[in-house]
C-alpha cells in the first residue's frame, strides 16, 4: 500500500471537527498570497485540471501554481519525485467531488480501481495551496446496509453538502466506525457560507436555523447548555458534540442532531417527536470550526460506541459532498 503523501496551506474551505479520532497526517503551512515565478506559464489550470495535468506529467506546470508557502515546503525537484512516486500505478483519475466555497475549492478524483485519491485545494488567488494522495479502504458490505426507515431532510429550504460520501475524501467522517456515514451540513448563498464578518456565529446562514426531526421517535438524550463558540474557528474539545438530541426511533436506528445552538433545544427526554417536528436551532457549540449540523443515524444511544449506518432518504436521494439537498 502506498503512503498518503500530502502538503498543504491553511485552507480556511476546511471544515474541522465533530468528534472523531481520525486524523489526517500532514505538512502544515500558512498560504500568505499570490507568488510570480519567472518564467512561469499564465495559462492557469482550473482546479478541475490538475488530476490530468499530474497525470500527464506536466509537474513543472503544476508546482509553478502553487502557492508560496507549499512552495517553502518542496523544492520542484522533490515535488516531481514525490508524484512520479505517488501515481506510479495510476492509469486514470476519475472525478469524485468538488467542493467550491468562500473563493476556495476542494476537488478529489479516485483511481482506475477505487484504490488511491488524490485531493487538490485552491485558494482565492487560483494557487494550489494543497494537494494529497492517499490510499482508499472501501467497506462495500456496509455502505450496501440502508437504514430500514426513510429519513426526511433535517432541515427546511436548501443546504449544502460538506462533508458526505462513501470514501474519506469526500467524506471525513468515513474512516471512524461510529462516524462512517455521517454529513456536515451548511447553506450556501451566491457561494459563500456566510455574509459580513466570518468571525461572528450571526454572519453564517444557517445560525438559528430550524432543524428538525428526520423521523418520529422518542428524545432519549439532550444537551443544551454549551455556548456556541465565540470566535467562529474556536473549537470545544471538552464537549465534542456540542448542543445535541438523540432520537429513538424504536428499530435499533437513532437519530443524533449535534452542533445546536445553545439554549435553542425544545424537546427533553421521553418527548414523542413526529417526522418534522422542530427539535432545536443550527449553532456552532462542541468541537465545531464553524456554525453547521452534524447529522447522522446509528445504530445505539452511545455515540462513540454504536455504528454509523449509511441513510436511505427519501426520494431516493444520496447526497455527497459539493451537492444541494433541499427539505420540505
Amino acid at each position: 500500500m502506498k503512503k498518503t503523501w500530502m502538503i498543504m496551506s491553511a485552507f480556511t474551505l476546511l471544515l474541522a471537527g465533530c468528534w472523531n479520532n481520525y486524523e489526517q497526517k500532514s505538512v502544515t503551512t500558512t498560504s500568505t498570497g499570490s507568488t510570480a515565478t519567472p518564467g512561469a506559464t499564465t495559462d492557469k489550470l482550473k482546479s478541475a485540471e490538475i488530476g490530468q495535468a499530474l497525470l500527464s506529467g506536466e509537474f513543472e506546470r503544476v508546482y509553478e501554481q502553487t502557492s508560496t508557502d507549499f512552495k517553502k515546503e518542496l523544492s520542484k525537484a522533490q515535488f516531481g519525485d514525490v508524484v512520479k512516486n505517488s501515481q506510479a500505478s495510476i492509469k486514470s483519475w476519475n472525478p469524485n467531488s468538488k467542493l467550491t466555497l468562500n473563493g476556495s475549492s476542494y476537488e478529489t478524483w479516485v483511481d482506475q480501481d477505487g484504490k488511491f485519491g488524490l485531493i487538490a485545494m485552491m485558494n482565492e488567488q487560483a494557487e494550489i495551496s494543497g494537494l494529497r494522495f492517499t490510499p482508499l479502504e472501501s467497506f462495500t458490505e456496509q455502505d450496501k446496509a440502508l437504514t430500514k426507515l426513510t429519513y426526511r431532510a433535517p432541515f427546511k429550504g436548501e443546504w449544502y453538502v460538506f462533508w458526505g460520501g462513501q470514501n474519506v475524501l469526500a467524506n471525513y467522517h468515513y474512516a471512524v466506525p461510529s462516524q462512517r456515514y455521517a454529513y456536515d451540513l451548511i447553506q450556501v448563498k451566491d457561494g459563500f457560507s456566510y455574509k459580513g464578518d466570518a468571525k461572528k456565529n450571526e454572519s453564517y446562514y444557517m445560525f438559528g436555523q430550524e432543524i428538525l426531526a428526520p423521523e418520529a421517535g422518542t428524545v432519549v438524550h439532550i444537551v443544551n447548555d454549551v455556548k456556541d463558540n465565540v470566535p467562529v474557528g474556536v473549537m470545544n474539545e471538552a464537549h465534542p458534540a456540542g448542543n445535541v438530541v438523540v432520537i429513538d426511533h424504536g428499530n435499533g436506528e437513532y437519530s443524533y442532531l449535534a452542533h445546536l445552538k445553545e439554549g435553542s433545544v425544545t424537546v427533553k427526554v421521553g418527548d414523542r417527536v413526529a417526522k418534522g417536528d422542530t427539535i432545536g436551532l443550527g449553532g456552532n457549540s462542541g468541537n465545531s470550526s464553524e456554525p453547521h449540523l452534524h447529522y447522522q443515524v446509528s445504530d445505539g444511544k452511545d455515540l462513540f460506541t454504536s455504528k454509523s449506518i449509511r441513510v436511505q432518504w427519501e426520494n431516493n436521494l444520496n447526497p455527497i459532498q459539493g451537492e444541494t439537498v433541499t427539505g420540505n
